[in-house]
């Protein structure tokens, strides 16, 4: 399956009675979720807004800064 970095909604999760949210399997094979992988649930507005696998954060961190960064230079540019 193809991956899309710009994907708003990838699909549904379903919470079960005893609280567990099951993620659909080409959601798993997709972002390679393996039994045991610990996520992070990230939250604002007491909403849930996204998962992140913890091992992955320091990368996603980084992308971020990255893209944040480009996006300042752009905005500077355009204002000079």
């Amino acid at each position: 399956m193809k991956k899309e970095n710009n994907s708003k909604i990838c699909g549904t999760a379903t919470l079960g009675e005893r609280g567990q949210v099951v993620i659909p399997a080409d959601i798993r094979k997709r972002m390679d979720l393996k039994t045991g992988d610990k996520l992070l649930v990230f939250c604002k507005f007491d909403q849930i807004i996204g998962l992140i696998k913890a091992k992955d954060l320091n990368s996603f961190l980084d992308k971020m800064a990255s893209h944040m960064t480009e996006k300042i230079k752009k905005f500077k540019k355009e204002i000079e």
